[in-house]
């Protein structure tokens, strides 16, 4: 059940579970997932880990091996370089059409998740932090009022959120946020854009730090 009592089906549960342990740094890339090891580790029989399994490498998460088990995705340095070029792309037109476009509503909404990762962030939560980082990209994603561009974030949504993951300057990104958040807030489309621009660069630098610390 869900918090308003509707009812989750056990693969969406799984998935959600799943997702948030792979994105949070809980299952490291190259793990196994084992189809008989999760169930029993999470109580649900087979069918919905197959399923959520299916789900996740759809997603880009996980890779398939034979038979019943896959293994947490290695994104390769193509893989990156890939996910950045497209995430350069979108997020300076969801940006820029968020400054044009967005609602009070909206606006409101944008400053409850900037507000919940300034939060984290000082505490040192780092999961936190990431999460809301995550979710204001999402919101400025659906501040800019076009479907085609929500539709391409849904099918992108778990490797971005991977890539927005890949950083340990907390306060660094939220701040970067908050000014986005004020220019966005002001319609200052220009000051957006360059804005954008400089975030992607902390963005791209944050990702190539971690990978050189990975390998060291």
């Amino acid at each position: 059940m869900t918090a308003s009592g509707e009812f989750t089906p056990e693969s969406e549960r799984v998935t959600r579970q799943l997702r948030d342990e792979i994105l949070d740094g809980v299952r490291r890339p190259g793990s196994r997932l084992v189809e008989r090891e999760l169930a029993e580790h999470l109580g649900v029989s087979r069918l919905p880990v197959r399923d959520a399994l299916k789900t996740l490498v759809a997603e880009g998460l996980v890779t398939p091996r034979p038979r019943t088990w896959a293994v947490v995705r290695e994104f390769t340095p193509t893989d990156v370089a890939d996910l950045d070029e497209v995430r350069s792309a979108l997020e300076t037109l969801s940006f820029r059409l968020a400054a044009q476009r967005h609602t009070r509503a909206g606006l409101e909404k944008l400053r409850a998740d900037l507000d919940t990762e300034l939060a984290a962030a000082r505490a040192g939560d780092a999961v936190g932090a990431r999460r809301a980082a995550a979710d204001f990209h999402q919101t400025v994603t659906s501040l800019a009022a076009n479907e085609l561009l929500s539709e391409l974030e849904r099918v992108l949504r778990s490797r971005m959120r991977w890539l927005l993951g890949q950083h340990d300057d907390l306060l660094g990104i939220a701040l970067e946020h908050e000014a986005l958040y004020q220019a966005i807030a002001e319609r200052d489309v220009e000051g957006v854009e360059a804005l954008v621009r400089r975030h992607l660069a902390t963005s791209r630098s944050a990702v190539m730090r971690r990978r050189q610390q990975s390998r060291a």
